[in-house]
């Protein structure tokens, strides 16, 4: 089945049957994470703000107070 064709039969879907299959599609990839390749400037940008949280140089913010910035700077 072609892309255009998988689309048109998602159209048919009703909301309840497309959020099972988004579901659905995430738990398949979920499955094969680890094989998703990692750019090597990605891992040396992840281990450096791992190793500053881990020294206490980086500060962390709740979920709550970003929420709250980003939509008082998007409003």
């Amino acid at each position: 089945m072609r892309p255009n064709e998988i689309v048109k039969e998602i159209d048919k879907l009703g909301l309840s049957e497309k959020l099972i299959l988004v579901e659905d599609i995430w738990d398949g990839i979920a499955m094969y994470n680890a094989e998703l390749p990692m750019p090597e400037w990605q891992k040396a940008e992840l281990d450096k703000r791992y190793g500053e949280y881990k020294n206490g140089k980086l500060k962390l913010h709740s979920w709550e107070d970003a929420h709250k910035k980003l939509r008082n700077k998007h409003k």
